[in-house]
């Protein structure tokens, strides 16, 4: 293990930092170091029904031919359900035989990732990360200290915290340990920190958009040595970037600080930029063959489309806002749960209306899509189960757990896994789900199968 730039803080210095002023210089920017980025970098090795990062596979929240239930309760189509120490909205990572979360105790000071078994959902180890207390006593109650989603390339694990008034990048082996660790620069945000991680190449993306100097920073995925690092204004906004190939490249893209950006992943370079009136977003941008398609935010409502050819034009927009959830692009339409509840069907191309339906808000959970059905939970507990159709609503199911629902789902070939709270009184506790069909072949099998 290496750790690089992370210093201990006294508790009067960290109050001065925590209480200082706002206002800071920009973030130094490193530029693409191409000796650096050639070094080798482990092979990324997945399986077809694995979920390795935040919105799954290929990114977009879309679960290729997944077949999980539409329907369930607290006993039925359970395959297990396991308690899950502390609190986080870090979305489950599935890869191979575990499933990998962050999350965070309050009272203990820690943030730390914790791997499951997929097959019985027994732990099989918990890393502290980071242990101490935790910045941040400000911060949003909808907010926790682990609220970035896990990347996984098959033989590392890649996690963000903000910790020590930065982000600080990790990398564990798939048996905990911690490899590298690498403090990406300084942060200060309310709200805490929300951008999971992006694997390209030999890199792991992240970004940090926040109110003292923002930026996009690169990593090795072996060595954790900064590869890249691109300034961004500061603004306070909480997207995930994503490298999506559209317009015949690849793009690394996000929206917030009134822009869709898109950037050279490989170096970090500006590719282009369009207009994008809201200053804050959450959601993560979606694209079809040849557009972005994003939604924001505060202070304005707006869904906007524009061309990634490099022109930035916009196509299409609307006043409807996804703000913290993430939309839908498939088969020439766009499906946007609003945070009000309300689903719309959108044409990709025109932007045309063709149907929407209210169901129950509020959202802060992205959805996601297998097996011709989006899958969309509320804050509640409540998912909604409907058709991914543009002909006109069609519900399936609606189903209840627990009472408190902000990680989005991840679905690995029968399975989706949940992350949920329940409230007892006083005491509140979360627990990951895996719901199956029960009359489906158990996933140990279907893992053993897959060795052979």
């Amino acid at each position: 293990m290496h750790t690089r730039g992370i210093v201990t803080w006294s508790p009067l210095v960290l109050l001065f930092v925590i209480a200082g002023c706002q206002e800071r210089s920009p973030v130094e920017e490193i530029e693409f170091d191409e000796s650096a980025a050639s070094e080798a970098a482990p092979p990324i090795t997945l399986a077809d029904d694995d979920w390795p990062w935040w919105r799954g596979p290929e990114r977009n929240g879309v679960a290729g031919n997944a077949h999980p239930p539409t329907s369930w309760t607290a006993t039925e189509n359970v395959r297990w359900k396991v308690a899950i120490p502390g609190r986080g909205h870090s979305s489950p990572t599935v890869v191979g035989n575990r499933i990998y979360l962050a999350t965070a105790d309050d009272s203990r000071g820690t943030q730390s990732v914790m791997a499951i078994n997929r097959s019985d959902g027994k732990r099989v180890w918990t890393t502290p990360v980071h242990q101490g207390k935790l910045i941040g006593d400000g911060m949003h109650h909808n907010s926790t200290h682990a609220n970035s989603t896990i990347a996984c390339d098959g033989t590392h694990i890649y996690v963000a915290f903000l910790n020590r008034d930065g982000v600080i990048a990790s990398a564990l082996d798939v048996d905990g340990h911690t490899v590298w660790q690498e403090n990406l620069g300084e942060f200060d945000s309310k709200f805490g920190y929300a951008p999971s991680p992006v694997v390209h190449g030999s890199l792991v993306i992240f970004a940090a958009d926040h109110r003292g100097s923002g930026y996009l920073a690169a990593c090795h995925r072996r060595s954790g040595d900064i590869v890249w690092r691109r300034a961004r204004p500061a603004v306070a906004t909480y997207s995930s970037a994503v490298v999506a190939n559209v317009a015949g490249r690849d793009q690394l893209l996000i929206s917030g600080c009134e822009r869709i950006s898109s950037f050279d992943p490989d170096t970090g370079r500006p590719l282009w930029s369009s207009e994008f009136a809201p200053v804050a977003t959450c959601g993560t941008v979606v694209w079809d063959d040849n557009n972005v398609f994003a939604s924001g935010g505060y202070p304005a409502s707006l869904t906007l489309c524009v061309s990634a050819d490099g022109s930035g034009e916009p196509v299409w927009s609307n006043n409807h806002k996804c703000y913290e959830q993430s939309m839908l692009v498939r088969d020439g339409f766009v499906y946007a749960l609003v945070d009000t509840g309300v689903v719309y069907c959108w044409d990709a191309a025109t932007g045309s209306e063709k149907w929407k339906h209210r169901l129950s808000g509020p959202v802060s959970a992205s959805p996601v899509l297998a097996g011709g059905h989006i899958y969309a939970s509320n804050e509640k507990g409540t998912t909604f189960v409907f058709e991914s159709t543009p002909d006109r609503f069609r519900l399936v199911a609606k189903n209840r757990l627990g009472d408190e629902s902000f990680a989005s789902p991840a679905v690995c070939g029968d399975a989706l896994y949940l992350r949920v709270a329940e409230h007892d009184g006083r005491n509140r506790t979360e627990y990951l789900y895996c719901l199956a069909d029960e009359s489906a072949q158990p996933i140990a099998d279907l893992l053993a199968e897959g060795a052979d």
